[in-house]
């Protein structure tokens, strides 16, 4: 079995790795899911603004790539990850497919956040005169905040999860620490703590979400 006073630093060195990737991940697909998710719901037929051209493409982005298994994923767009970092190997690489993967399930989950806005308030809104890009920014998305952070909240988790499942194919961190010094050396203690690191990870971002949804919806 390993001693643990040699595994120590790269357990750490992972766990510094998998803080990156998630946090990487989450920053630009955060960014371009809402992005993408607003842009779903301002361009539904009937909407702010509509465009069913902009709206199918869209749409049918998110479904041919959302429903494809991230294990099979991380190697089905190796050439678009060589293509942006040179390599297909390290935590670097493994940010592009975690990235994309991402947004566009955060693009489906903000979407469908706003959907759920009450009709009668945009229309309120409109009737006040609100700008349609007054009323998308400051009124339907402050309206959907709530259920928004804990959509994020959601997609911290699954990030997360995908940084574990991009270590089975050299991403680094955590999940790359349980299958080269856990699962290969037969050492059942590395796979369990890693197990319980990535458990405290996950806590910790659900109760931050949940504090933050239900401080919002005290206002």
């Amino acid at each position: 079995m390993n001693k643990w006073h040699t595994l120590t630093p790269v357990l750490l060195q992972s766990i510094g790795e998998t803080v990156y990737m998630v946090a990487v991940s989450l920053l630009i697909s955060g960014i371009a899911g809402l992005a993408i998710g607003a842009l779903l719901y301002a361009t539904r037929p009937g909407n702010l603004f509509e465009n069913r051209v902009v709206f199918f493409v869209a749409n049918l982005v998110i479904n041919l790539i959302r429903p494809i298994p991230f294990i099979i994923f991380l190697t089905a767009v190796a050439p678009v990850t060589r293509a942006v970092t040179g390599t297909t190997l390290g935590t670097d690489a493994a940010i592009v497919p975690i990235t994309i993967m991402a947004t566009v399930v955060i693009a489906r989950v903000v979407e469908q956040n706003l959907v759920a806005v009450d009709p009668g308030t945009v229309e309120a809104a409109r009737a006040v005169g609100a700008r349609r890009i007054g009323v998308l920014f400051g009124v339907v998305i402050p309206e959907a905040l709530a259920p928004l952070i804990l959509g994020y909240t959601f997609m911290f988790i699954a990030v997360v999860d995908m940084s574990a499942m991009a270590g089975y194919i050299g991403g680094g961190g955590l999940g790359n620490f349980a299958i080269i010094y856990g699962y290969q050396q037969f050492n059942a203690q590395a796979t369990w703590i890693t197990v319980a690191i990535i458990v405290v990870i996950v806590q910790a971002g659900q109760l931050v979400g949940n504090a933050l949804a239900h401080r919002i919806l005290r206002r």
